[in-house]
């Protein structure tokens, strides 16, 4: 079986011409048989993208011959099957969404952990360890010890912050942080945010949880669970290697062996998490949906599945919105 190279790679930096690379960069990864998503925003560049070894390393060189993407990195694994149903570029407001402006990852991110120190830094009983990943991330996977902001999308961790800054809580009276998030892109911000509110011993782990799971030996490693990934995959483990977790394609959300062994499970219908979260309306639509794609099993094709991303409205930039269809 025909491996799959993943690529997930993400850099801070100005383009002003960010919509211009939209349609020639598609073009570009769509000739090649390349799949996944990649976001463009003046802020910069981010997403993950897979295919053939060869025609994804093109792809990555493609994109560094932009002197201002020369430096750009990114974090590989493979996957056994293509994780992606097809190929976009889109153009966004910011590549990862906090919704506060003004904030500049590229000179205010805070100190930089390599994989092989983060343990020593985390054993630190004056370090507050926190996650930065959204609550359904966090419920299959995180580092012991480490708080839980309880947040559904990155936007809310502002206003965790500013909660947990008061007395009592536990940001309070200017304690040493250390953030950690998939693949490092929000704790970019996230570190930026508290340093432009005064934090001034700010840490996160280079390279994100994924560098860490591919870095640190499984014998020496502090990670508890698998780490939730935007793909076919839904999760990994050390090495890298894909988990065990399913996808309920109602809610999104990532499923356990117990979860799908519910009596609340139906496939491509509902899960405990959402069974009481839909309407009849909703709930024959993906009754329908998912006979769609029994009938593709059984024609030993491929349907073309369900969106992990949420709906976005376009940007506000002129140029940008006239781009922006999906």
């Amino acid at each position: 079986m025909s491996r799959f190279l993943v690529a997930a790679l993400y850099k801070f930096v100005e383009i002003a011409d960010y919509c211009e690379l939209q349609a020639p960069l598609f073009a570009f990864c769509e000739a090649r048989g390349i799949k996944g998503t990649l976001l463009l925003a003046r802020e910069g560049i981010n997403g993950t993208i897979a295919g053939p070894a060869p025609a994804l390393r093109e792809v990555l060189a493609y994109l560094r011959e932009d002197p201002r993407l020369a430096g750009l990195e990114h974090k590989e694994s493979w996957a056994e099957t293509m994780p992606f149903y097809r190929m976009k570029v889109k153009l966004k407001r910011e590549i990862v969404t906090m919704g506060v402006p003004d904030i500049k990852p590229t000179t205010m991110a805070g100190a930089y952990v390599p994989p092989e120190e983060w343990n020593a830094l985390i054993d630190d009983p004056n370090v507050v360890v926190v996650d930065v990943r959204n609550d359904y991330e966090v419920s299959i996977g995180t580092f012991r010890g480490a708080v839980n902001p309880h947040t559904t999308s990155f936007s809310e961790f502002p206003q965790w912050v500013q909660a947990q800054s008061s007395e009592g809580g536990v940001l309070a009276k200017g304690a040493r942080v250390a953030m950690f998030c998939t693949g490092g892109i929000r704790c970019e911000k996230s570190t930026a945010y508290l340093r432009s509110k005064g934090f001034d011993e700010v840490y996160h782990l280079q390279g994100g949880i994924l560098k860490y799971l591919e870095t640190v030996p499984a014998e020496q490693s502090l990670w508890d669970g698998q780490c939730f990934v935007f793909d076919e995959r839904v999760s990994v483990g050390h090495g890298l290697e894909p988990g065990d977790y399913a996808l309920c394609r109602a809610c999104r959300l990532p499923l356990s062996a117990a979860d799908k062994a519910s009596s609340l499970y139906v496939e491509g219908v509902s899960c405990p998490h959402c069974h009481d979260k839909h309407t009849l309306e909703q709930k024959q639509r993906f009754m329908e949906r998912q006979k769609q794609v029994e009938l593709a099993r059984q024609r030993k094709q491929r349907h073309i599945g369900v969106r992990f991303e949420k709906p976005e409205k376009a940007p506000q930039d002129k140029a940008s919105a006239a781009q922006a269809a999906d």
